[in-house]
């Protein structure tokens, strides 16, 4: 009795880590550069909608829903997640469409107002979390709630430890770049250096390889645009809130995996300490993807802290 209790123990976690079921976008924000696709999770309810905004940039929010846990999430709150432009089933319409802040603050917003909700709850991972802070300075009257998660202020901010903890990584994946571009051009070998240059990036950002190598064999279609990654992160790098953050007068949680080198802990304390009466909640056993490493913590912090109200 005693082993199989121990089994079971050691099974859960990976048990919880069913991709959520892929559906159709519930609908579709048109707009001029791009029709922003989204998906509502969950029933209306008393408790106020929370966006769940992906990182990246030039990611799509799939890599968000490799589990459940914003489906369990959803079921105290609507959860919205949608395709930032140029991502996933965000495609532009117009290839010359701006990618700055100001443009993705802007489809947020035009999502929030789609939905006629007047406050909103906002969860941005890595990237997102740049982008929820800089749609919290743009449109505190709409922000009832914010949660960043292993995000950052600005580029400037962030305290990168790739090149300190992973050398080697970097120095393989450089030289293979080098071979692929000494080398002639096959089809669809660009898509497939992308989605190998993806799969190279998870592979520093988890603290678990047991973790990691599940994700990586389990995890559906995770859709990238590097050319879209490219364009927003050159016209967002000058973008830094840090001075912002003491203005913001809502609720605030600050999530920071332990070992996240990507975006190191160092990020998340300057963001708490800079926010007046911020929450701090930091995952021991985590690195960049904390609602993936330790999913049942993730959901209770994010439930406790965004409540009944």
């Amino acid at each position: 009795m005693k082993l199989w209790i121990a089994m079971a123990a050691l099974c859960a976690p990976m048990m919880a880590q069913t991709p959520m079921p892929v559906i159709a976008p519930t609908g579709h924000v048109q707009g001029a550069d791009v029709d922003l696709a989204y998906w509502v999770y969950g029933k209306p309810a008393k408790t106020t909608p929370v966006f769940a905004v992906n990182g990246g940039p030039g990611l799509s929010h799939i890599y968000m829903v490799q589990n459940d846990a914003w489906l369990q999430i959803a079921k105290q709150r609507q959860v919205v997640l949608y395709d930032q432009r140029g991502t996933g089933a965000s495609p532009l319409k117009n290839a010359d469409a701006a990618m700055g802040m100001d443009t993705q603050v802007a489809d947020l917003d035009a999502v929030r107002e789609h939905l006629h909700l007047d406050k909103i709850d906002l969860c941005g991972d890595s990237f997102g979390g740049l982008l929820v802070i800089a749609y919290a300075t743009a449109h505190p009257e709409h922000v009832h709630k914010l949660i960043v998660s292993d995000g950052l202020p600005g580029w400037k901010a962030i305290v990168h430890l790739f090149p300190q903890v992973f050398p080697d990584k970097l120095e393989a994946q450089e030289n293979a770049g080098h071979a692929h571009s000494a080398g002639k051009q096959e089809d669809g070998q660009n898509e497939a250096d992308a989605r190998q240059g993806l799969r190279n990036h998870f592979d520093m950002i988890f603290y678990s390889r047991t973790k990691l190598d599940y994700y990586m064999s389990h995890a559906k279609d995770l859709e990238f645009s590097p050319k879209t990654g490219e364009a927003v992160g050159k016209a967002t790098q000058q973008v830094d809130h840090t001075a912002d953050l003491a203005k913001f007068n809502f609720p605030a949680l600050i999530i920071t995996g332990r070992y996240d080198m990507n975006v190191a802990p160092l990020t998340a304390w300057r963001m708490y300490k800079a926010i007046p009466g911020a929450k701090f909640e930091v995952f021991e056993e985590s690195g960049h993807l904390p609602s993936y490493e330790e999913p049942e913590k993730y959901v209770r912090v994010v439930d406790e802290f965004l409540g009944q109200d």
